[in-house]
Order: C-alpha cells, then sequence, then structure tokens
C-alpha cells in the first residue's frame, strides 16, 4: 500500500515506521516545511492518506485528498465542529474517510466501558461526574479529542446531564459535565472518568505508555480502508 502522511511530527514519525516494518511504502511526506511545494499529482500517487496534522489545516487536507481520490485516515482533532462539512463532502466526492479521536484498541474498549458505566450510573444520581485528561505539552487542542468522546459517551447515555464544558476546577451546574486538561511534560495521554458521592467514588482510567498503539491503530485504519467508500470508524474495524 502507498500512504502519504500529512504531518510528520512525532506521531507521523513513529507511523512511517510502523507502516514500513508492514511493508508498506511513504510516498509522500507533508508538513509545514514543505507544504507549499507538493504537488496533486504526488498526492494521487497514494492509496492512502494518513493526517496527522494541526486542527487549523486539517478540513483542507481532508478536502484535498478527496479532490483527488484518496482515501483519509485521520487522527487530528480540535475541528469536529466541521464534522458536517467533511462527511458531506467524502460524499459528494465519492471517497473514503476513517476519523477516530484515538487509534488505540485500548482506548476504544475503554469506551464501550464508559458508556456501560454511563448507563449503570443513570440510576444513581448522588454521583456526579467528571473526566480529567492529560497529555503532553505539545498537545495543540484541549480538551483531547478523546476526553470529548468519553464526555458524549456519557451524555449518550446519562440522562441527567445536558452537555460537558471545559473547566479548570469543579463543580459546574448539576446538569454539565466537567471536563478538567492539564498539559504536562512528555505524557502520551492519561484519561479518567470519575464518579463521586459524599460517601465513595467509582473511578475507570486508561493510561498510554507511549505513541505506539495509536500509530500501529492508524496504519490498521489504512489497511482496513482499502477499497472501502465512506464515513467509518473504529467500531467498524473493531467490530464492536
Amino acid at each position: 500500500m502507498k500512504i502519504a502522511l500529512l504531518g510528520y511530527g512525532r506521531m507521523g514519525k513513529t507511523i512511517e515506521r510502523i507502516a514500513v516494518e508492514r511493508g508498506h511504502q511513504i510516498v509522500l511526506k507533508v508538513d509545514i516545511g514543505n507544504w507549499d511545494q507538493v504537488t496533486d499529482a504526488q498526492l494521487r500517487e497514494a492509496d492512502v492518506a494518513i493526517d496527522f496534522s494541526a486542527p487549523s489545516v486539517a478540513v483542507g487536507n481532508y478536502k484535498w485528498c478527496f479532490d483527488n481520490g484518496v482515501t483519509v485516515v485521520s487522527g487530528t482533532t480540535g475541528w469536529l465542529e466541521r464534522w458536517k462539512e467533511v462527511v458531506g463532502y467524502c460524499a459528494e466526492k465519492e471517497c473514503g474517510f476513517f476519523y477516530a479521536s484515538n487509534f488505540s484498541v485500548g482506548v476504544n474498549l475503554f469506551f464501550q466501558l464508559n458508556a456501560y458505566l454511563a448507563r449503570l450510573m443513570s440510576g444513581f444520581n448522588d454521583y456526579k461526574v467528571y473526566i480529567e485528561e492529560t497529555h503532553h505539552i505539545h498537545k495543540l487542542d484541549a480538551p483531547s479529542g478523546t476526553a470529548i468522546t468519553l464526555a458524549q459517551g456519557i451524555l449518550d447515555h446519562h440522562p441527567a446531564y445536558k452537555a460537558w464544558e471545559l473547566v479548570h476546577e469543579i463543580p459546574l451546574s448539576e446538569d454539565v459535565i466537567p471536563v478538567i486538561a492539564k498539559r504536562e511534560g512528555e505524557v502520551p495521554g492519561i484519561h479518567t472518568v470519575l464518579y463521586k458521592s459524599e460517601v465513595d467514588q467509582i473511578q475507570i482510567c486508561h493510561s498510554a505508555f507511549s505513541r505506539e498503539g495509536f500509530a500501529y491503530g492508524a496504519v490498521l485504519a489504512a489497511e482496513f480502508m482499502q477499497g472501502k467508500k465512506g464515513v467509518l470508524g473504529m467500531k467498524d474495524m473493531l467490530k464492536i
């Protein structure tokens, strides 16, 4: 498989190594230093583009790929307010788009656990929920896409909550999920969902030890998308 890398930072380099180890070819690397020199013809050499760029350029990258008939696998977060626009453009161009806020298999199992716990806790309003996420200081968006997915999982299954909000401290209003984002050192990613009452607390947590799991999942997604069109995600790939 021929792969274009859109974003060639730490994640892009890790994806490159894993992709090559799995027998794939990197035909294009696009980053801030060369983005204005890359041509459509170069992009069309790729079977799939893997995007770990920046929120400010992500949607433009997707449309560029769709215009050239190139499937996109993206883990860039911070642009989801334009989700419908991207999905519509993908459909218009009859292309393929795989998006995940987190490509870790463990995190996606954690999402399912979070949803199940929210259903259980929906009958016990003495417990108040909040989410805390910690990432490295280089991460551009806050809260993380993973934290937003966790919050949405709670909103979908716990009727006492109507929205989430990024905060620096709790409490907040009764029907809002507080999300606390911390940026420390080189932390790959820690996500905690905590239900707290006056007498005890229940906590679930996922801690990433490195970027390897995220990069490996992105390459698996690129393999999964071969020959596919439409918008797909980790649930489709993992058959959850």
